[in-house]
């Protein structure tokens, strides 16, 4: 095999790309290549889920982001023309460092650079260059877009910089043909610039969706972010049908005349290996006070605990804290223990309501001495083991209920005590689901709307219910779809675009304390409040 695809949207470029992870990788497989990217736009938020499938098809995950370069610095906001606010450029991943480095530049255009788009800028780039692979992109490339102006030279600067700055052989102008007038033109200069320069050309598919058959969805997935139906003239939309995953077989029919540009994705997919290590805990220091370690302060803390707890506690109890705090000790959990025991301890000083405690962390009496749970393990003869086990090494789960309306003081204390960079709320994804998708494809296509209401109040409404489901377990509804050829459509269309991604928010309670800032470990967003989440959920 000598072709690899480096240029991929998959459902996490969000309304924009149809192109499903596991499909995606199924159908990589299926053609018989042995790697594959992810580039979504400016983001980095499905990087583990392609990693951990690419890995278990045998697949070797090339981690990547095409990302929006500001013209000038990131953080410059006054409004440039339309197409020159930002261009794009694709970044590869080539080792541990270059993966870390990425996670940076995406990071920081989240939260240095937002307007419009997550821009970076060459500082960024050149700040974190090391172990990354770039690409020129597409026409929205700077590259690209200096050659439609027909401004060759300042083109061909412009490729020299990006060099200069990723270091020699980590720099590829990209060659796209998706049937676009603009892409022949470009690809000739291209060529032309190859020569001179000496800067090696790479031949690249814009993929966002899987199959060819996909193309008719995808477009209505466009409609849908854009707010456009099918029929409206003026919108945007991805002519030729040709945005899919090719066998290398179609691509040599597409670009003949460039072998070696093709040769060398699969010489770039060679140099690109990502180790991500998963199941070890990198748990941030709580800062005890002098003359104390943190063992010897959770010691403390429950001893005095105990005593409160039970009043003149028996040997046994004794014995069950001391178990289980040997347990904690021995499985590294001290710090996460105090961590926990410290923001309950302000919030209960601050007249916050918090929730008695929830699930297996009842079972723990170092929790209850803590008073981070208020119910007696004892008493009830709650076990420890379904807590915390040394034989099943997994971190501790303790759910924690604050009051809605103050929960953010709480958060707000976190912040300040560990630092701003090292706290960040969590993302979460609303996706298409089965009656919602329904509705979105029928407004699409332009039907009228209590027609769809009504097809769409025919799916159960049951938690994890599918369209498929549905589909089985309502008879007046497979009866439809069976022999109304406009349900069938609507439905077909519906079931190509359910559980994509539709918007990121905020996780309404999950917060990340890291020892270290947060982009040192994962990639970092903007909600629409601008409060900055992790990418990953």
């Amino acid at each position: 095999m000598s072709f690899a695809h480096l240029h991929v949207h998959t459902e996490f470029s969000l309304l924009d790309g149809s192109n499903k992870i596991k499909e995606y990788v199924s159908r990589v497989k299926e053609l018989g290549m042995n790697s594959a990217a992810i580039t979504d736009h400016g983001v980095m938020y499905g990087v583990i889920d392609f990693y951990r499938e690419a890995k278990k098809q045998g697949i070797n995950p090339i981690l990547g982001c095409e990302v929006y370069v500001a013209p000038n610095s990131r953080f410059d906001r006054e409004i440039t023309g339309g197409d020159d606010r930002y261009y794009h450029l694709v970044l590869l991943a080539e080792n541990e460092e270059g993966y870390a480095n990425l996670t940076k530049i995406v990071s920081k255009g989240f939260v240095e650079g937002y307007y419009y788009k997550p821009r970076v800028d060459k500082e960024l780039l050149r700040k974190y260059h090391k172990g990354i692979i770039a690409l020129s992109a597409c026409l929205a490339g700077e590259v690209a877009r200096f050659l439609t102006k027909g401004l060759y030279e300042e083109a061909k600067k412009t490729a020299l910089e990006y060099q200069e700055i990723f270091g020699e052989g980590n720099f590829f102008l990209e060659l796209q043909d998706h049937g676009i007038p603009e892409q022949g033109l470009v690809n000739q200069q291209l060529f032309k610039m190859s020569k001179e320069t000496g800067i090696e050309l790479v031949a690249t598919n814009d993929i966002h969706y899987t199959y060819a058959e996909d193309a008719k969805p995808h477009d209505i997935l466009l409609c849908i972010q854009t707010g456009k139906k099918l029929s409206d003239e003026n919108r945007m939309r991805y002519d030729g049908g040709q945005y899919y995953v090719k066998s290398e077989e179609e691509m040599l029919r597409l670009f003949p005349y460039a072998k070696q540009a093709l040769e060398n994705t699969q010489k770039i997919a060679d140099r690109c290996h990502v180790e991500i290590e998963f199941g070890v805990t990198k748990l941030p220091k709580y800062d005890v006070p002098d003359g104390y370690t943190s063992w010897e302060y959770l010691q403390k803390l429950c001893y005095e605990g105990l005593e409160k707890r039970y009043g003149d506690p028996s040997e046994e109890l004794k014995d069950r804290l001391s178990y289980e705090l040997e347990t904690i000790h021995q499985m590294g959990y001290v710090d996460y223990f105090l961590i926990v025991w410290d923001f309950i301890k302000y919030a209960k000083d601050h007249g916050i309501s918090v929730g008695p405690g929830r699930g297996s962390a009842a079972g723990s009496i170092v929790s209850y001495c803590l008073e981070i749970t208020t119910i007696d393990p004892i008493r009830y003869q709650l076990l420890f083991e379904r807590f915390l086990n040394p034989e099943r090494v997994s971190m501790p789960d303790i759910d924690v209920d604050f009051c809605y309306e103050r929960r953010q003081e709480v958060i707000d204390y976190v912040t300040r005590k560990y630092g701003k960079d090292c706290v960040a709320q969590i993302v979460t994804f609303g996706t298409l689901a089965a009656r919602g998708v329904i509705r979105d494809v029928g407004r699409v296509m332009d039907l009228p709307y209590a027609y769809v209401d009504s097809i769409s109040k025919m799916i159960p409404q049951e938690l994890g219910i599918t369209i498929d489901k549905a589909l089985k377990m309502n008879p007046d509804l497979k009866k439809l779809y069976d022999t109304d050829e406009t349900v069938t459509n609507l439905i077909d269309m519906a079931k190509r675009l359910e559980g994509l991604p539709r918007h990121c928010s905020m996780h309404a309670a999950g917060v990340v304390i890291c020892q270290k800032p947060v982009d040192e470990y994962v990639p970092l967003s903007r909600a629409a409040d601008g409060t900055i989440t992790t990418q990953l959920l």
